[in-house]
């Protein structure tokens, strides 16, 4: 096979993975043999579960889809503004549940403060975090691109941001989860969902100013941590509120 020359043109924020090294979204790839479309974008330092739509000399592709010979490759990340290809897409925006690589632990906790199902283990090692993805069902997060370009990855994401507020913005975006917000249900803690008990039931656990003037409280059954509307909660709502007010204008109907 003689070598051919690829150009892939990289849309929306995809750049973000392209870093220094070029200074334009374009990037020309020589090859010898015979590879896979979804090789030779990840090549590039672009993890294939940011991309939603590739297309090839105008044609929308697979992943596995083998390059032979010279093409003009369009490669465009998840909502992007590619609109006149609807069909074809390779990412789905409908996961709710995720695990987060111990650097996150902050969005972590944002999410879960949100309602959201994030496993999450400070301590776990990238082969532990593939096998929670893989056996739960999980959408994978994390700012490691090499751990997103695993094949076993099918769903995940790599926050641009490094403000905890932001990354969770960021991912209420990307997966679509605005609707699906709960806030004060899960625990912050464990993840395990909270369950509301009688202020008798948890008196023991309170300190005296907590047992005069606050009635409602939640529990979570697996760690026993008592939650109530404290002084933090305020809080708690102001960047509650943030957070949806920044992502509702994106939701439509």
């Amino acid at each position: 096979m003689k070598p051919f020359r690829v150009r892939l043109n990289f849309h929306g924020d995809l750049n973000f993975f392209l870093g220094s090294r070029t200074s334009s979204a374009s990037i020309e790839r020589h090859l010898a043999e015979k590879a896979s479309v979804k090789d030779v974008i990840e090549s590039c330092g672009v993890p294939h579960p940011e991309v939603d739509l590739i297309l090839v000399d105008g044609r929308p592709v697979k992943f596995g889809y083998a390059l032979e010979r010279g093409a003009d490759i369009e490669v465009y990340p998840v909502q992007s503004a590619c609109t006149y290809v609807e069909k074809d897409r390779l990412q789905s925006t409908g996961a709710k549940r995720f695990v987060a690589d111990g650097h996150l632990g902050k969005l972590t906790r944002n999410l879960r403060l949100l309602g959201f199902d994030v496993a999450y283990d400070r301590q776990a090692q990238d082969r532990q975090l593939l096998g929670v993805m893989e056996s739960e069902n999980r959408a994978l997060l994390t700012r490691d691109r090499r751990l997103l370009m695993h094949a076993v990855v099918k769903a995940g994401y790599c926050p641009r941001s490094q403000d905890a507020n932001e990354q969770t913005i960021e991912v209420i975006r990307r997966f679509d989860l605005f609707r699906s917000i709960t806030p004060f249900t899960r625990c912050l803690r464990c993840n395990a969902p909270l369950q509301k008990v009688r202020k008798a039931d948890v008196i023991n656990k309170l300190e005296p100013l907590t047992k005069i003037y606050y009635d409602q409280f939640r529990r979570c059954p697996k760690c026993g941590q008592v939650y109530w509307s404290g002084s933090h909660f305020e809080k708690l709502q102001a960047r509650i509120q943030m957070i949806r007010s920044r992502t509702a204008s994106e939701v439509v109907g």
